[in-house]
């Protein structure tokens, strides 16, 4: 299986590219992760919005193969706890799902268009965070899926 997340801006903060980084080493052996990091449409006029989330989406959905099952990150998805998050992974590999694709939007949130080609639709919690903090807490959230998974001590 492979697991691609797809966000869109860079991490410019050293303690979080570093977090990020050790969870990806962490998990090469379970799993080939891909980060691709798309430039956000910078906002100029607030009533631009939808237009500029439509063009982000173009360049997310051209990120998406057909039969990739996705997962996008959004505030009214739906909040599962560490182990139903590794169950849903364990059931995708099971059912021969190929390559799972998470979506982290842009501060303004996703485009419609893009919520449409979900296939899950998952909230991190009732609360907000940098964007650069989601992909963190992404990656260790994948990483401590599949110390569940194969039963691992990691998990407490």
């Amino acid at each position: 299986m492979k697991i691609k997340i797809v966000a869109l801006g860079k991490i410019k903060e050293k303690f979080l590219k570093d977090g990020i980084d050790e969870f990806v080493k962490r998990l090469r052996p379970y799993v080939s992760l891909e980060i691709v990091e798309l430039s956000p449409i910078e906002i100029k006029d607030e009533n631009l919005t939808g237009k500029v989330l439509d063009e982000e989406a173009e360049k997310i959905l051209a990120q998406i193969k057909p039969q990739s099952y996705v997962i996008t990150l959004e505030i009214n998805g739906k909040m599962l706890s560490s182990e139903e998050l590794a169950q849903k992974i364990n059931t995708l590999a099971n059912d021969g799902v190929s390559e799972i694709v998470f979506v982290i939007g842009s501060s303004c949130g996703i485009s419609p268009k893009v919520s449409e080609r979900a296939d899950f639709k998952l909230s991190m919690s009732k609360m907000t965070f940098l964007h650069q903090f989601a992909r963190l807490i992404l990656v260790e959230q994948i990483y401590r899926a599949f110390k569940i998974i194969k039963g691992e001590t990691y998990h407490k």
